[in-house]
């Protein structure tokens, strides 16, 4: 019976994801996450200045807000199974 959340579990689901990172403006990044599910996630960050914009830094600012939201999404996933009385996930 799965009753918890790992960082592992998070990281399976950035792994197995299809991941898209534009920068706009010389100085924003958008990082666009499409899940095995076909659900997205997006986030943006970016720089006040343009000279300290880096695509790799601004991926990896997004990359953690989308993992972030990951953890709430899957709690309420498992706390609405646990709930529910529903089967439960392996863990």
């Amino acid at each position: 019976m799965k009753t918890r959340i790992h960082p592992a579990d998070i990281e399976a689901l950035i792994d197995i994801a299809e991941i898209h990172t534009e920068t706009i403006f010389d100085k924003v990044t958008l990082v666009a996450v499409r899940l095995e599910s076909g659900f997205v996630l997006t986030e943006s960050s970016g720089a006040v200045d343009q000279a300290n914009y880096s695509e790799d830094q601004g991926k990896e600012i997004c990359l953690e807000k989308i993992r972030s939201q990951l953890w709430k999404m899957e709690g309420y996933h498992l706390q609405k199974t646990i709930h529910r009385g529903e089967p439960k996930l392996a863990t």
